[in-house]
């Protein structure tokens, strides 16, 4: 019995120095008085974090800790909308103030793409901004309007914002901008390794340009598609808040009595004119109702009483 223990524990030793595969289950059950490790933990998805748009992601935890791939990351384009009703006096100071506080954030965070502004009358003016900045940017300014337009007597009409995924023509532009990649060093490779004939090398060389043309253009759509989400878009309209007893209010009216003469004499030429068209078709269909009553008519009634 002893020399069977004996055969029986170096057979183990050797099963675990040569690290065969269920060693470790052959050891947790010739000694039970060694408890079973812990399973290990479940495997907690990674935060991913963008490193263009800094816009965080947090990917969904792994349904039973399974080892599947994490979430890829999301690329978002906002777009923001707003519309603010002011006293006219106020459009062209509120219009001014948001495009120096985006030219004093920088490029980088903010820039002024469109502005306009007209001025219709004293009491009437109406302006547009269109810019692009970080969401963070944004966001502090979509915070701090509404108490400037309350600042200003005025208010804040709408606000709307949209989203675009762009996840996947990001992935797809950048997975093909890598494959071209790939194929450029490789042919630059055969260029530099293989010399052979004179035609073979210009083909080479014309496939080369082809493909440095291709990864200039997917660089500038990757780049494009990527400022967009890391630059959001927003446009503000500014419109006149009314002053129901100004001078513009009564404006209506006062062109009405202004142009009442002139609106009259309109009024009777059109009669006129329409006169002077239809008189030759009113004569005309007197004529022809005077030969139908004098001769035509006259002649049918004595047929009837013949």
């Amino acid at each position: 019995m002893k020399r069977s223990s004996a055969i029986l524990g170096v057979a183990m030793l050797a099963l675990t120095a040569c690290g065969a595969p269920g060693s470790y289950d052959a050891r947790m059950e010739s000694s039970p008085s060694m408890a079973p490790a812990p399973p290990p933990p479940a495997k907690m998805s990674a935060d991913i974090v963008s490193e263009e748009a800094g816009n965080y992601y947090a990917a969904p935890a792994e349904p039973g800790g399974g080892g599947g791939e994490p979430a890829p990351q999301q690329y978002i384009a906002y777009s923001h909308s707003l519309g603010m009703r002011l006293p006219v006096a106020a459009i062209e100071p509120t219009l001014q103030g948001h495009i120096d506080a985006c030219n004093k954030a920088g490029p980088s965070v903010c820039m002024v793409t469109n502005s306009w502004l007209n001025a219709y009358s004293d009491d009437e003016a109406s302006a547009s901004l269109q810019l692009r900045a970080t969401p963070a940017w944004i966001e502090q300014f979509l915070n701090g309007v509404e108490a400037e337009a309350k600042a200003a007597k005025g208010e804040v009409t709408n606000r709307q914002t949209t989203a675009e995924d762009l996840t996947v023509s990001i992935i797809d532009t950048d997975a093909r901008l890598k494959a071209q990649q790939t194929l450029q060093g490789r042919l630059e490779q055969l260029l530099a390794e293989r010399p052979g004939k004179l035609g073979e090398l210009l083909d080479t060389e014309r496939e080369l340009a082809r493909v440095n043309g291709e990864i200039d253009s997917l660089k500038s759509t990757l780049a494009a598609l990527r400022q967009r989400v890391d630059m959001s878009q927003l446009n503000v309209s500014y419109e006149t808040k009314r002053n129901p007893v100004s001078r513009g209010a009564l404006q209506p009216l006062s062109r009405a009595f202004g142009d009442f003469f002139y609106n009259l004499s309109s009024a009777l030429g059109a009669v006129i004119t329409a006169f002077a068209v239809g008189l030759p078709w009113l004569i005309l269909l007197g004529v022809f109702l005077w030969v139908w009553l004098k001769l035509i008519w006259p002649r049918i009634r004595r047929k009837k009483k013949a």
